[in-house]
């Protein structure tokens, strides 16, 4: 085979996950070129991007508008300058996450469940994230402290699910992935596991078969929520795998966060819980950004938020309505707002 031959064979091989999430876009000069932006407009933030890196999966930079700084999409991955402003009120640990981490990589907020910090990283840093100030290098388990964690969990009855977070959980390999799973399967008072996933819409080349082959076999209920805050987030390739994931029984839900300028208008909700639904997915939570250092130009009122959801009440069935929440420290379980 000639060398013109095995490149024209590779040019057209589909790529692998691990490969888009080993080519991330992690220069913000690189993504002004791809973008066809000009940096002279809206200044990205040096200490910002020193604290919490540029990280965008090249399918979902493909699906924003070019020339355009209000793509929905494209706020929610730039590093702006208003990340510099000292909003009163926003902090680095707004949930007081520290007091419920008894374990490293396990957090126990709530009765009934806790959570796994399945993964030190994300494929994406958007960039209202609340836990962008979140330690993980002391919550990045050793096999013998997930042998703890599993420990932990066998020894309260009470808990019945475990919730897989992170950074994104599905980050991980599947290999590492199907072991979790096992060993939380092995736990005989867990019903359920919960998969807290932006994946599937940034890379969603990550749903494999073996991913799916690993859901099929384990004994326990699997609850997908992925994260998608507007219409434009979703392109084909995104819906198939949700189809791909209803097929093989995984329950899946939207948890959105409602964003100053990104999706704070109720069309723009209205048409993404219709996107949903299309591909067997159900609104979850419409969260209230969590008042994070660094984020205060995505805050919304709760007044605003309060009136969306009104709107949405008035346009679209109940069960496609989102329940309008934020979670406070302290509190064992998210703070219903309307």
């Amino acid at each position: 085979m000639t060398n013109q031959a095995v490149s024209l064979i590779q040019s057209d091989r589909a790529e692998t996950w691990q490969e888009i999430l080993s080519d991330l876009i992690t220069d913000p000069q690189k993504l002004l070129r791809l973008l066809e932006l000009n940096p002279d407009t809206c200044p990205y933030s040096l200490e910002a991007l020193a604290q919490f890196p540029l990280k965008a999966p090249r399918p979902f930079v493909e699906r924003i508008e070019k020339s355009n700084w209000n793509d929905p999409l494209l706020l929610q991955i730039w590093p702006s300058e208003f990340e510099d402003n000292q909003a009163d009120g926003f902090v680095v640990d707004p949930l007081n996450e520290e007091e419920f981490n008894p374990i490293p990589g396990l957090l126990h907020k709530y009765q009934g469940r806790v959570l796994l910090t399945a993964a030190p990283h994300c494929a994406i840093h958007c960039r209202y994230c609340f836990r962008r100030h979140f330690d993980y290098r002391a919550n990045s388990p050793s096999r013998a402290q997930w042998e703890e964690a599993f420990a932990y969990i066998a020894a309260d009855s009470s808990i019945e699910e475990v919730i897989l977070s992170g950074g994104d959980p599905l980050a991980i390999s599947d290999k590492q992935f199907h072991w979790l799973l096992q060993q939380l399967a092995n736990i005989k008072t867990l019903t359920t596991v919960r998969i807290h996933t932006r994946l599937p819409i940034v890379i969603p080349q990550r749903i494999t078969r073996e991913l799916i082959d690993c859901l099929n076999e384990t004994r326990l209920r699997v609850v997908m929520v992925v994260h998608c805050n507007h219409r434009q987030e979703l392109d084909s390739t995104v819906t198939d795998k949700f189809d791909t994931l209803g097929e093989a029984g995984v329950t899946m839900l939207n948890q959105a966060v409602v964003l100053k300028d990104v999706n704070d208008n109720a069309d723009a909700l209205i048409d993404l819980n219709k996107a949903l639904f299309k591909h067997n997915v159900l609104p979850y939570y419409l969260h209230m950004p969590d008042q994070v250092a660094g984020t205060e130009h995505f805050y919304v009122t709760d007044q605003h938020a309060t009136a969306l959801i009104k709107t949405l009440h008035a346009s679209l069935p109940g069960y496609l309505v989102p329940r309008l929440v934020r979670e406070n420290p302290g509190e064992r379980g998210k703070t219903r707002i309307a």
